[in-house]
């Protein structure tokens, strides 16, 4: 059985990704075919002709006033995936339709529905609507992880290892020496992790945007979604400070990172991920340094990940795995995952 669950929405890419040309994207093991149409819509189909199975993104094959001319035998698609033309005759066959998935752009992320299309409700589809907020300034990237998709899911769930894999960027020792609140919604299907640290040291990441120095008040909430969207929400403050009775938190800087989880086959990963400040919205020089620190910090951890798929890949059946405290989100957000994957 596969460990991927189906009949769930995920992240197929950035909005900014699609423009009029033949994008693809492998998404749950589903090669599948993006363009953005005339009319500014996107629309998603499988990548592969269904004569002979060429990949419609492969060249020669192209796109044509909003359709795709397979560049192996000339097969003609429209953007409702139905085949409007085919050499040598003038019939076209009943069947000669690619599947279309049903799609939604939404806060900046094009989502895709895997799995039955009858099944595909926009409503479930979790907001991150920072992202493309006139209140909020956003960097954002992919990195392409060779590692099951569950490994991340264990990795963010777990931000202890920032003090040890992260030093120097967003790691200091009070993220690991700090006790994790874990609350599960088992009805909303939502995890949530908290750790809030009263008196921390301020690391690199957030002393060089915000400009505090010394100790702060860090706060980490988790708020992951499976199987795809995963949020943290980080305030940062000097030490002391705490929102205001009806909500306000004048004195905090606020940034919100969001994961979207993607698996693109059994063992491995689309790794997106996008960091939404509320302060300094205009400052190119704070973008461009939060973009190329948190890119590192993921392709620490995809460094990592790629090493513990390849250690998991070849032991022995049975191998004993240790949890402690730290644990309890990921350990909640594994069995939802199995009970979707099993469903």
């Amino acid at each position: 059985m596969s460990a991927i669950p189906r009949d769930q929405w995920y992240v197929a890419a950035y909005g900014s990704e699609i423009g009029p040309e033949l994008f693809s994207r492998t998404i749950c093991g589903e090669p599948i075919l993006f363009w953005r149409t005339r009319d500014g819509s996107v629309t998603a189909m499988a990548d592969r002709c269904v004569h002979r199975r060429f990949p419609l993104s492969q060249a020669p094959s192209r796109l044509v006033d909003d359709q795709v001319v397979c560049g192996y035998h000339g097969f003609t698609y429209g953007v409702d995936g139905k085949c409007v033309a085919v050499p040598g005759q003038t019939r076209v066959p009943r069947t000669a339709r690619l599947t279309r998935y049903p799609l939604v752009e939404q806060d900046s992320f094009v989502w895709v529905f895997i799995g039955d299309p009858a099944k595909a409700d926009a409503a479930q589809i979790p907001r991150a609507p920072w992202l493309d907020s006139p209140g909020y300034t956003t960097v954002r990237g992919m990195e392409p992880l060779k590692a099951r998709y569950s490994l991340l899911v264990d990795n963010l769930l777990d931000l202890s290892h920032e003090t040890y894999l992260h030093g120097g960027y967003i790691g200091t020792p009070e993220v690991a020496e700090t006790p994790i609140t874990t609350e599960v919604d088992e009805e909303a299907g939502v995890v949530y992790v908290s750790r809030h640290m009263a008196d921390a040291a301020c690391p690199p990441f957030y002393a060089k945007s915000t400009g505090l120095e010394g100790r702060i008040t860090r706060w980490q909430d988790i708020e992951y979604t499976p199987p795809c969207l995963y949020k943290l929400h980080s305030r940062i403050a000097p030490v002391g400070s705490v929102p205001n009775p009806d909500g306000s938190d004048p004195d905090a800087f606020h940034v919100e990172v969001v994961y979207a989880i993607t698996p693109e086959t059994e063992h491995s990963t689309h790794d997106f991920w996008a960091v939404a400040r509320d302060f300094a919205l205009d400052d190119e020089g704070v973008s461009a340094f939060l973009a190329e620190n948190n890119r590192t910090v993921v392709l620490q951890d995809v460094e990592a990940l790629d090493v513990l798929e390849r250690v998991i890949a070849t032991e022995p059946d049975g191998y004993q795995e240790l949890s402690i405290n730290i644990d309890t989100g990921g350990l909640a957000a594994r069995r939802m995952l199995q009970r979707m994957a099993a469903s």
